[in-house]
């Protein structure tokens, strides 16, 4: 009797364990892949699930939610041989488990390199300058690219983000140096042009005064000698107011003389009458003579 009752506990045991193996809860987000005898045979969607015990066995248990890979940061050559730095991010979503497991070893290194390799050969084909300020036009390429590739293992690629695009440490510091350099010629090309248009200025400057100066000696000129000429009709052969006129700005000359710093002594002469005369005699030749 008890080794009946042993029997009947293993063979309970044994029914459990059976309906145990044979019974499957798939949680949703997830998808099964079920193997039977080695080969694949079915893929059990989410919920309450049935297989054959000791025949079928769960070999993969592969998530349906969107999957973010990190790309991995590279140096990329551009077509004008500049070295730039490059990383992304993709959005993937495994859409038939299968083909995601029995069509590749790893799909996640898989698409890394794809998308590595992808991204060297669009930035490749542009210059520095474009692959700069071009992150929308990369990644349309990017995407169009590999997503024919991942489809054959039944993963559809959702999007792709360029996260960082870059020159090299190299490539920054001979930029800055190329900028603060522009900086400088610029820097120096205003000052010289402010120079330049301040000596025009000053030369603009003395030329109007100097024109003006002449122009105001040429009146003065005119005026004296027009002067001069009224007088001597006014006096005709009376020398004596025309000697008085011409004492006084002979003697206002002087003073004048006298009251410039580089004048020493100013001497007089003895017989200022006689002088005048003098003076009055080369003005009246200048006068009349034809």
């Amino acid at each position: 009797m008890e080794a009946l009752s042993g029997i009947g506990i293993f063979l309970v045991a044994f029914v459990l364990f059976t309906l145990y193996k044979g019974v499957k809860i798939v949680p949703q987000g997830f998808k099964w892949i079920v193997q039977r005898l080695g080969k694949y045979h079915q893929t059990l969607e989410p919920g309450l699930n049935f297989i054959i015990p000791y025949v079928d066995n769960i070999a993969y248990k592969v998530t349906t939610k969107d999957i973010v890979l990190d790309i991995p940061s590279q140096e990329v050559i551009t077509r004008d041989n500049v070295v730039i730095i490059a990383n992304a991010v993709a959005y993937i979503n495994i859409v038939h488990p299968e083909r995601a497991v029995y069509g590749i070893e790893n799909y996640e290194q898989g698409i890394r390199n794809l998308v590595q390799t992808s991204l060297r050969s669009i930035i490749g084909d542009m210059d520095f300058d474009s692959a700069l300020s071009s992150r929308d036009q990369i990644k349309a390429a990017l995407k169009m690219s590999i997503s024919d590739d991942i489809a054959d293992w039944g993963i559809t690629l959702k999007t792709v983000e360029i996260q960082d695009i870059s020159p090299s440490s190299t490539m920054q510091m001979a930029m800055e140096e190329q900028a603060a350099a522009e900086r400088q010629r610029r820097a120096t090309v205003t000052k010289a042009d402010g120079q330049r248009q301040a000596a025009i200025a000053e030369a603009d400057g003395r030329l109007e005064a100097s024109r003006r100066d002449a122009e105001a000696q040429v009146v003065l000129a005119r005026g004296s000698e027009q002067s001069i000429r009224l007088i001597s009709e006014a006096v005709g052969e009376r020398e004596i107011p025309l000697l008085y006129l011409l004492g006084e700005q002979y003697i206002k000359a002087m003073t004048d003389m006298s009251k410039s710093p580089n004048a020493k002594t100013v001497v007089l002469p003895a017989d200022i009458l006689n002088t005048v005369r003098g003076m009055m005699g080369e003005v009246g030749d200048k006068i009349h003579r034809p």
